[in-house]
């Protein structure tokens, strides 16, 4: 199957890929001290720093769709392993609802790829997630030989999961692209 990812439109140049996601977190240095411990981030940078004032007022709660009174405290950009970056958000707001299931619209969890699952559930726990399962099979495409999948929940009820396909994917006859997968080691 081949990999022909295009590179222009009708519109112009398409874009490259997913640069970064964003979770709001209730305390942006807890997260990320979790996130060092249960999955090896590094910080790339403090867009608002401890020390800086919080990012307020009409004109940011318009571009960034927030409701009024809103004020970022703090925010910073992560980085998992060679996939794209994650942006901390800690948040002060009139009100704030729990952190997305599975069967909410949107964005849900953060998936990470593991070589080592059963490690990568070890640290995970150890750094103060909760695990919803065991380790178990992935689902169509992904249910090659060694694989596992599982998820769990993060301090603050995001969901991460963990996944491993050491046996690579299959692709239907139609599949325009190829899954994303870190390269080996």
């Amino acid at each position: 199957m081949p990999n022909t990812i295009p590179s222009h439109d009708a519109f112009g140049e398409l874009p490259r890929g997913i640069h970064h996601l964003g979770m709001t977190v209730p305390d942006v240095d807890a997260a990320t001290t979790f996130l060092r411990a249960a999955l090896g981030a590094t910080v790339c940078y403090d867009g608002v720093a401890a020390d800086d004032p919080p990012r307020e007022g009409a004109e940011l709660e318009r571009v960034l769709g927030l409701p009024a009174g809103a004020k970022i405290l703090r925010q910073r950009m992560v980085r998992i392993g060679t996939g794209p970056g994650l942006e901390l958000f800690e948040i002060q707001a009139p009100s704030q609802q729990a952190a997305a299931a599975l069967q909410d619209i949107g964005l849900n969890h953060l998936a990470v790829y593991v070589d080592d699952i059963d490690a990568a559930v070890k640290r995970l726990v150890a750094a103060g997630a909760t695990m919803l399962s065991e380790v178990h099979g992935n689902s169509r495409y992904e249910d090659t030989p060694g694989n596992g999948s599982v998820y769990a929940r993060a301090p603050w009820g995001s969901l991460i999961e963990l996944q491993s396909i050491p046996g690579g994917y299959y692709y239907p006859p139609d599949s325009e692209s190829e899954v994303w997968l870190p390269p080996r080691r």
